[in-house]
């Protein structure tokens, strides 16, 4: 592919990347109309709905980002020798793609349907930890070798990168964690009322993932800094 082909992909990427940050927005915004004990329980679970509606973008967006991230190694035309030939060819690229589309189903499915289905829950939870691991191995080795993968352009910024989208990842299961007494407190709200213990346990959960939001915020725009800059690249 020539340098055409190579900027739509840069663009795939950055949209990815926009629609990400301004998902995530989305959601913490409307996250503070589920639990305003002001708003009326229809209100909230209204406010609920849309949280949810936003957050799946933010959901597809991480997972894309690996597959994408591939492809413009691969096309980089200053890394084609040591990652388009040794490290990202064709027949690399080409199952990351299919590995990220069967992780894309899995994730919108469990989405949909608030993890009821366990085998869904779980294989998306899996594939989560098994991308956790690789990467930051990858991660570690590219910021840290002399030579990471036999490439003399010193890529530590792509290291960086690599444990930055690690760190969303991680983050997205520790907002998983944190939200699990969320659903049957909301339920209790829409059944029994507002009260004061069913309100605490709202805000904890919503408010308990405000540390994780901010890595991913944090994380999301320092590795998108570190794809522009490439800080310390021999290119």
């Amino acid at each position: 592919m020539g340098p055409h082909h190579h900027g739509w992909w840069i663009l795939l990427h950055l949209t990815l990347f926009v629609f990400w940050l301004g998902g995530d927005l989305g959601v913490f915004y409307s996250s503070r109309f589920v639990i305003d004990p002001r708003r009326t329980p229809p209100a909230r679970a209204t406010a609920l709905a849309i949280m949810s509606g936003l957050d799946l973008g933010p959901k597809i967006c991480l997972v894309l980002f690996l597959p994408s991230g591939v492809t413009l190694m691969a096309l980089d035309p200053h890394g084609a020798k040591a990652f388009g030939i040794t490290l990202f060819p064709w027949w690399f690229v080409i199952p990351t793609w299919l590995f990220a589309a069967a992780w894309l189903t899995l994730a919108i499915v469990a989405h949909r349907t608030h993890g009821r289905i366990a085998s869904v829950y779980r294989a998306d939870l899996i594939i989560r930890f098994a991308v956790i691991t690789a990467m930051t191995v990858a991660g570690l080795h590219t910021l840290v070798a002399h030579d990471p993968f036999g490439v003399t352009t010193n890529p530590r910024w792509l290291g960086g990168k690599i444990l930055l989208y690690t760190a969303a990842i991680a983050a997205g299961l520790g907002i998983r964690i944190t939200l699990r007494p969320f659903g049957p407190a909301f339920g209790r709200l829409q059944t029994e009322g507002s009260n004061p213990e069913v309100e605490h346990i709202l805000r904890r959960s919503v408010n308990g993932c405000l540390p994780y939001v901010w890595i991913i915020w944090g994380g999301v725009l320092a590795a998108a800094a570190l794809g522009v800059f490439k800080p310390g690249a021999n290119l």
